[in-house]
C-alpha cells in the first residue's frame, strides 16, 4: 500500500508490462495464431455490443431522451435538508430518507468522501454531521461520535470551507463577521471592470448574484440544538487566520475583504436596497420555465433563500415553482433513500446514447434514433443568454445540458448533439440541416481568443475570481480546456470545416495543450484519460495521421497506463497529484472506453493494447448487457466535486466496441 496525499492509504495499480517485456516472456506469435486471437476477440466484441445494444435501446424515455443518475456527494442532501429547515418545510418522510442515504454513504472511519474510494473530507463531513443530527441521530451515537472526533482532528468547523460555515451561519452556528463579504453592489460593476460577474464562471456566477443577498442580510433563524462537539475550542470556534504578506495576491484581497467588511458597517441604505432589489431582478429574469435556475441545484437553493429574505413568500409563483424544481432533483431509491442529484444532463446523456448506437451498427433511420433526434432538435435553444454579453450580435443556435437551462447553452453539448444528428437519417433532412447550420454557426462565434473553447462563455480566463477568500468551493472561470476544444474540433471536421482557420486554430491550441507525457487534461471528465480520449479521435477527424509525433506521444502513453487486467483507470486524485496518479486507478468500463476510442482513432485496432482493453470489456459486462461502475469518472470542479454519471458506463463502453468492430466512426449525415 501507498500512503496518498491525505495520510490515508490506496494501492497504486502497477504499470502494465512493458511490449519488450512481453517479447523477453513469450514466443512471437505465428500470423494465423494473432489472426485467430483477433476473430476470438472480435467475436466476443460482438456478442458484448449487441447485449449493450439492447440494454441502451431499453433505457430511453418515450419521449425520445435518455438520463442515468448523476451522483455526486452528500453535501447536495445536507444542504437540502438544512434550506428546508430553514424554510420550515421539513417533513418526517423526506428528512428520514435523507439520512438514510446519508448514513449509507459514511466510511468506517465516520467521515464522508467526496467520490467513492476517495479520502475523508472536512466539509462533506460536517455538512453530512449537521444533516444527521437534523434527521435525530444523537452525537453521543458511535457513527456520529466517530465523524465529530475526525471533525475536530481536522481543525474543525473554522477549518471548512467558505459555503459549509455559510450553511452554519444561517443558524447561528458561525458568526457572519467571520465569513468573507461579498457586496450586492458587485452587480453594478461594468463588464470591463475585474471582479464583475461576467468574469465568473457561468455556475459560479449563478451561485454568487443570490449570495450578495444573503451576505447583506446575513439571516440568523434559533437553532434546534448547538454544535460545540465540532470546535476544536468551543469558547474560540473562529481562531484568527494569519494575513498573507500585502504584496501578494492572496494578502491583497485578505485585506479587500476586511474593507469589504468596514463597508457593510457603512453601506447607504438606499444603494443596498437599490443593489438587493437589481440581484433580485437578475435572479429571477433566469429562472427557467419549469422554476429551476440554469438546471442546476446549489443556485436554486440560494436563488430561493435569497428571494425569501427579501419578502417573497412560499406561495409567490416564483418561489413555488422554484420549489417543486428542487422536488425533480431528488431519486428515490428502492430502500427508501433519497438522493439528490446536482443536476440532471438529459441532452448530454441523449446525445452520447445516440452517438454510441449509432457507432454499434443501428440502421441510422431506427425509429429510437429518429425519436431522440426529434427530442433533441426540439430542445435547441434559439434565444440569447448571459453567454451573450461577450458576444451580442451572436444569434443562438446552442444546446444546453439539462431539460431546462436556456440561459447557459453548453459548447461541449452543442458539438456532441451535431455528431448526433450527423448519424440520424431524418425524415426531415432540411430541418436537421438547418440546426446543424445554427450550431455550427454559434459554436464557430463562441471561440475564445487563443484558439481554444471553454464550456459556457468566450475568454472567461481572468485570474482575480479565484483569489476572493470567498472561492475556497472550486474552480470558479471557465477558460478553454482540451476535452470541449477536442469536441468541438471533431464537430467542426465531421461538417466539413477542417480546414476553417478557425478549426486549425483550435487544432494548433490543442497540440500545445498536450503534456510531456504525451496526455491531455480532462477538465469534465477524470482526467487524463478523459483528455486524450477525446483529443485523438478530434485529431484524426481532422486529418492529422496516427504518425503525427503527438499522435505516437498519446499512443505510447495509453499503453504505459493500461492496468495489468487491460482496462484503464484513473483516480479523482490524478488531479491533485499528477505525479503518481495520472493515468492510475482501479480499471472502470468508460475510461477503458475512453482509452480504446483514442487507440482506435490512431490507428491502432490490431494492436495489443486494443485487444487487451477489448478484452477487458467483454469480460466484465454483466449478463444483462450492462457495466458497474461505482467508481467516478466525471468532473465537476477538478478535485473539488466529482461526478459518477451513471449511463458513462453503458455508452462509451458501446462507442469502443462498436468503432472496434466497424472501423470508426458511424457514416455521418450529409
Amino acid at each position: 500500500m501507498t500512503a496518498t496525499t491525505d495520510g490515508s492509504t490506496g494501492a497504486l495499480p502497477p504499470r502494465a508490462p512493458s511490449a519488450s517485456d512481453a517479447t523477453a516472456e513469450t514466443t512471437e506469435p505465428t500470423d494465423s495464431l494473432r489472426t485467430a486471437v483477433l476473430d476470438d476477440t472480435a467475436e466476443s466484441a460482438r456478442r458484448a455490443a449487441a447485449r449493450a445494444t439492447d440494454y441502451l435501446l431499453s433505457l430511453q424515455d418515450p419521449a425520445g431522451w435518455w438520463k442515468g443518475d448523476l451522483e455526486t456527494n452528500v453535501t447536495m442532501d445536507a444542504e437540502d435538508l438544512l434550506l428546508r429547515q430553514f424554510l420550515g418545510i421539513q417533513d418526517p418522510r423526506t428528512t428520514e430518507a435523507a439520512g438514510r442515504h446519508i448514513r449509507g454513504e459514511q466510511r468506517p472511519d465516520g467521515t464522508w468522501a467526496t467520490f467513492y474510494g476517495g479520502p475523508g473530507e472536512l466539509s462533506a463531513t460536517v455538512e453530512a454531521y449537521v444533516a444527521l443530527r437534523l434527521a435525530g441521530d444523537a452525537p453521543d451515537a458511535p457513527h456520529m461520535a466517530r465523524a465529530s472526533a475526525w471533525i475536530r482532528e481536522q481543525g474543525g468547523v473554522a477549518a471548512a470551507r467558505v459555503f459549509t460555515r455559510i450553511w452554519l451561519a444561517l443558524f447561528g452556528w458561525w458568526k457572519w463577521d467571520d465569513l468573507p463579504e461579498l457586496p450586492p453592489e458587485l452587480l453594478y460593476l461594468p463588464k470591463w471592470f475585474p471582479l464583475n460577474i461576467y468574469d465568473f464562471g457561468c455556475w459560479a456566477r449563478q451561485t454568487i448574484v443570490p449570495l450578495t443577498i444573503v451576505s447583506a442580510k446575513r439571516p440568523v433563524r434559533p437553532a434546534p440544538f448547538a454544535l460545540d462537539e465540532l470546535h476544536v475550542d468551543p469558547r474560540r470556534p473562529a481562531p484568527p487566520r494569519p494575513l498573507a504578506p500585502a504584496t501578494s495576491w492572496d494578502g491583497l484581497f485578505q485585506r479587500l475583504d476586511k474593507a469589504l467588511h468596514l463597508y457593510h458597517k457603512v453601506a447607504l441604505r438606499k444603494l443596498r436596497g437599490a443593489a438587493m432589489r437589481a440581484a433580485a431582478r437578475w435572479i429571477i429574469e433566469r429562472q427557467e420555465n419549469d422554476g429551476c435556475w440554469g438546471g442546476i441545484q446549489p443556485p436554486a437553493v440560494y436563488s430561493v433563500i435569497a428571494l425569501h429574505l427579501l419578502g417573497y413568500d412560499l406561495d409567490h409563483p416564483v418561489l413555488r415553482t422554484g420549489l417543486a424544481s428542487l422536488d425533480r432533483f431528488a431519486v428515490w431509491r428502492e430502500d427508501g433513500a433519497r438522493m439528490i442529484e446536482a443536476c440532471q444532463s438529459p441532452v448530454w446523456d441523449t446525445c452520447l446514447a445516440t452517438i454510441a448506437l449509432a457507432d454499434a451498427g443501428v440502421p441510422a433511420d431506427h425509429p429510437q434514433l429518429v425519436k431522440a433526434a426529434d427530442w433533441m432538435l426540439a430542445e435547441q435553444i434559439r434565444r440569447p443568454g448571459d453567454w451573450s454579453v461577450q458576444r451580442p450580435q451572436l444569434p443562438s443556435g446552442g444546446w444546453a445540458f439539462e431539460f431546462e437551462n436556456d440561459n447557459y447553452p453548453d459548447i461541449d453539448d452543442t458539438a456532441e448533439v451535431v455528431l448526433a444528428l450527423r448519424r440520424v437519417q431524418h425524415p426531415d433532412p432540411q430541418r436537421v440541416a438547418d440546426a446543424v447550420q445554427r450550431a455550427v454557426r454559434w459554436n464557430f462565434g463562441m471561440q475564445s481568443r487563443n484558439g481554444g473553447w471553454g464550456a459556457f462563455d468566450v475568454d472567461n480566463t481572468s485570474p482575480f475570481p479565484n483569489r476572493l477568500p470567498f472561492c475556497d468551493f472550486g474552480e470558479v472561470i471557465d477558460p478553454p480546456s482540451a476535452d470541449v476544444t477536442a469536441h468541438v474540433v471533431e464537430m467542426l471536421a465531421d461538417v466539413g470545416r477542417a480546414h476553417d482557420p478557425r478549426t486549425r486554430r483550435g487544432i494548433a491550441w490543442l497540440l500545445a495543450e498536450q503534456e510531456p507525457s504525451g496526455a491531455w487534461f480532462g477538465r469534465w471528465g477524470t482526467n487524463y484519460l478523459y483528455g486524450t480520449g477525446s483529443v485523438l479521435p478530434a485529431l484524426a477527424a481532422a486529418g492529422i495521421p496516427g504518425s503525427h509525433p503527438a499522435v505516437r506521444r498519446a499512443v505510447r502513453w495509453l499503453e504505459q497506463v493500461q492496468n495489468e487486467d487491460g482496462g484503464w483507470g484513473e483516480d479523482q486524485r490524478s488531479y491533485q497529484d499528477k505525479e503518481r496518479w495520472a493515468g492510475r486507478g482501479a480499471s472502470t468500463a468508460s475510461q477503458t472506453a475512453w482509452a480504446l476510442m483514442a487507440l482506435l482513432a490512431a490507428g491502432e485496432r490490431e494492436s495489443e493494447a486494443v485487444r487487451r482493453g477489448v478484452r477487458w470489456l467483454t469480460g466484465t459486462q454483466r449478463d444483462d448487457g450492462s457495466w458497474d461502475e461505482p467508481y467516478f469518472t466525471g468532473t465537476g470542479f477538478p478535485w473539488d466535486f466529482s461526478i459518477n454519471y451513471h449511463l458513462y458506463r453503458q455508452v462509451f463502453p458501446l462507442t469502443a466496441l462498436g468503432r472496434y468492430l466497424g472501423g470508426g466512426p458511424a457514416a455521418v449525415g450529409a
